[in-house]
């Protein structure tokens, strides 16, 4: 096919989705919505289905001020801008900023789609890295942005695959020190620890500063695919120009609409799935795995010599968690409290296995203080 040779060694993005008892490998949110929620978006589906003959509010008026709304910090429907998933934000952003002869910068580990926009809309890609131990380098990250003067700098906060967050004190260094657009990628922001604060508090500070969120997470609206940013206007009236028309469907704008009318509820269980994933965290060390700390609704542990090999063996109790980040580590969602028991129950199995097999002499996988001592 005459497919364009930049993109000849690529496949297709996409986690594994695999028919599996239990899913937890895209950090979805696994409680869904209530009754009375799902009620009203079908009764506003309903009404909506008999004016679907016409195209969509293209600037999504109503959403936004909900939007608006919801995010505080003195924002107004100008301020804000959505699409379809965080991911088309992106690359809205990069479509308006980036492009032939711009420089996109972000420092790994971090999300693995992010050079993606930057190849998709012909930006140069380059990296920086974390510390050893995935914090983000103040210092390294402003060496590298006064040496190459990136046009776009993104940031995840918390960071994914890793789940740390940033501090304002090194999002307003990286903004001091930025020629061009700053991005804040919060999609797991409502899970960070309480008093972690958001860059929404420094936005009007920072003309080229954006923030993005998504309602796949904490909203549990993965399905719904809407992801929006936060910014100054000007920014919002760029995004416009490179937007394909009526790109948020009425459908889209009308289930989310709904569900931020019910956003106390859609969040009421944000908080038990961190306190899940500060319990998870916790077991996983007391087996002798390393854990790093994570404001998300996941958790990155590890380390493996051959991590494929531990995460099919867990695949094959039934449980999917995600090959991902760093080599040598793997990553879990934060599911139900069954979920989460299934899953400690393969890694239990699993690592049992691997023991007995290395007492036997035909080991393939250290457990976790072998792999350390080693």
């Amino acid at each position: 096919m005459p497919i364009r040779d930049d993109l000849r060694p690529y496949e297709p993005y996409g986690a594994p989705q695999l028919d599996v008892p239990v899913q937890l490998n895209v950090n979805e949110n696994p409680y869904g919505p209530s009754k009375a929620t799902a009620d009203d978006i079908a009764e506003s589906l309903r009404i909506a289905a008999t004016d679907l003959n016409r195209y969509p509010d293209r600037e999504a008026w109503a959403l936004r001020t909900a939007l608006a709304s919801y995010l505080g910090h003195g924002l107004g429907p100008d301020a804000v801008w959505l699409a379809n998933g965080s991911n088309e934000v992106m690359q809205q952003i990069l479509q308006a900023f980036g492009g032939p002869g711009r420089t996109a910068a972000s420092f790994t580990p971090t999300y693995s789609m992010y050079p993606e926009y930057a190849r998709n809309t012909h930006t140069r890609w380059i990296t920086g890295r974390r510390a050893d131990d995935f914090t983000f380098d103040v210092d390294a990250a402003l060496a590298l942005i006064a040496a190459e003067q990136p046009d776009v700098v993104l940031l995840a906060s918390p960071n994914n695959p890793t789940g740390e967050s940033l501090s304002l004190e090194s999002v307003r260094a990286v903004c001091d020190a930025a020629p061009g657009i700053v991005v804040l990628d919060e999609a797991y922001a409502e899970f960070r620890r309480p008093g972690t604060p958001t860059a929404l508090s420094v936005l009007e500070d920072y003309p080229r500063l954006i923030v993005t969120r998504t309602m796949s997470k904490a909203f549990a609206f993965a399905g719904g695919r809407l992801g929006y940013l936060a910014a100054d206007p000007a920014i919002v009236d760029a995004l416009r120009i490179v937007r394909l028309p009526y790109h948020v469907s009425t459908v889209t704008q009308t289930v989310a609409l709904a569900a931020l009318r019910h956003a106390d509820e859609m969040l009421a269980r944000v908080a038990e799935l961190r306190a899940t994933r500060d319990e998870t965290a916790q077991w996983l060390r007391e087996q002798g795995f390393q854990v790093v700390d994570s404001d998300a609704n996941f958790v990155l542990f590890g380390t493996f010599a051959d991590r494929h090999a531990v995460w099919q063996a867990v695949l094959d109790h039934g449980v999917l968690i995600r090959e991902t980040g760093p080599d040598g580590w793997l990553r879990v969602s934060v599911g139900t409290p069954e979920e989460m028991g299934a899953f400690r129950d393969a890694l239990t199995a699993v690592v049992a296995t691997a023991r007995q097999a290395q007492d036997g002499g035909s080991a393939t996988e250290r457990t976790p203080n072998e792999e350390e001592q080693a």
